[in-house]
């Protein structure tokens, strides 16, 4: 049996409801694949970089959303460097805020991680968008996991399927809805709701933010996009890089109109490989009713793929929430360090 430390950077939705999930799973992880756990630190702009190599109490950290700062006044520390000394993980889970532009503080900290000698996961796609290489490479140097099955279509296991199951298989290209946000308000315009109504209604859902324009206009599908070409196509490409449309020209009329003959909008994302080079973009295409694409709604995903082996390959994700997230967080813990029981 294995104990295992593990730091959480960030705390905020994602690493709280994996607290969650890792505590509903306890029995699970002993039973199948000899892991117990404990966490040993946690670091956020509120709390500042704290640590308590004894872990903190699981009941504490699941409630943290109405949690008194004294809690965790175990081992204050300053900045990534002393955390991980006195926190000792083992498996950091970075789940802080995406800098489309730079990656940072995000890179810098998984870097920290895996340099210390712990597996690191992350739900935050500017790693691997901007430092995929890098930090891939770091980690095989480490003997250490650089994962991220949360950062497209949450927990689905997109990444670990051509990783470890589908080996040399080479992807030519793909189709996809990846952006909930822009999904929910075509739906509602298609049901006869205003572009602003149907922003309200994904706003309430908890799917988009307030200036929900990172979505809106293209920039998460992009990201997205870029994060599949890197990995699964194996072609560096920047999220910049990515032709990218938004849906704010889109009338709720023109949206109507489109479902009605039969070819609703859709934000659709497209890689395709051309040679070495990979053309990838991001917009709002009609797309008919005979295609599965065309009947994902609300915050469900898609993504079909085509290889050299079987000419289409298609994964859809209905309605995740936040749990999803966390347990590709969670799927990509048990990868890097979970042997299954014989």
């Amino acid at each position: 049996m294995k104990s295992f430390n593990l730091c959480l950077l960030g705390f905020g939705n994602v690493n709280r409801t994996l607290v969650d999930l890792l505590t509903r799973k306890t029995d699970d992880m002993r039973d199948r694949y000899g892991i117990t756990w404990r966490v040993t630190g946690v670091a956020s702009r509120r709390l500042g970089w704290l640590a308590d190599p004894e872990g903190f109490a699981p009941q504490t950290l699941c409630s943290a959303g109405v949690i008194a700062d004294e809690e965790f006044s175990r081992q204050p520390v300053s900045g990534i460097a002393g955390w991980l000394r006195a926190a000792k993980p083992d498996v950091v889970f970075e789940a802080t805020s995406l800098n489309v532009d730079t990656g940072e503080p995000a890179i810098s900290h998984i870097r920290a991680a895996l340099e210390y000698g712990a597996h690191a996961i992350t739900a935050n796609k500017g790693p691997v968008v901007l430092a995929y290489r890098e930090l891939r490479d770091l980690a095989a140097r480490r003997q250490r996991r650089f994962l991220f099955e949360s950062t497209v279509m949450d927990g689905v296991p997109i990444f670990s399927l051509f990783r470890d199951t589908l080996p040399a298989v080479e992807v030519r290209g793909f189709i996809g809805i990846l952006n909930s946000t822009t999904n929910v308000i075509l739906t509602g315009m298609e049901q006869g709701f205003s572009f602003e109504d149907s922003l309200k209604k994904a706003q309430a859902l908890g799917i988009a933010e307030t200036d929900a324009s990172y979505d809106l206009d293209g920039w998460d599908a992009a990201v997205k996009v870029a994060a599949l070409v890197n990995v699964i196509m194996n072609v560096p490409l920047a999220p910049q890089r990515v032709e990218r449309q938004g849906i704010r020209h889109l009338t709720a009329e023109a949206v109507r109109e489109a479902r009605s003959a039969g070819r609703p909008y859709k934000l659709v994302c497209r890689g395709r490989r051309d040679k070495n080079q990979v053309h990838a973009s991001v917009g709002p295409e009609q797309i008919p009713l005979d295609d599965p694409v065309a009947l994902v709604s609300g915050s469900s995903s898609i993504v079909r793929f085509e290889t050299d082996i079987s000419p289409g390959l298609t994964i859809t994700e209905e309605n995740p929430g936040l749990y999803a997230t966390a347990y590709g967080m969670l799927a990509d813990f048990i990868r890097a360090v979970g042997t299954p029981k014989s």
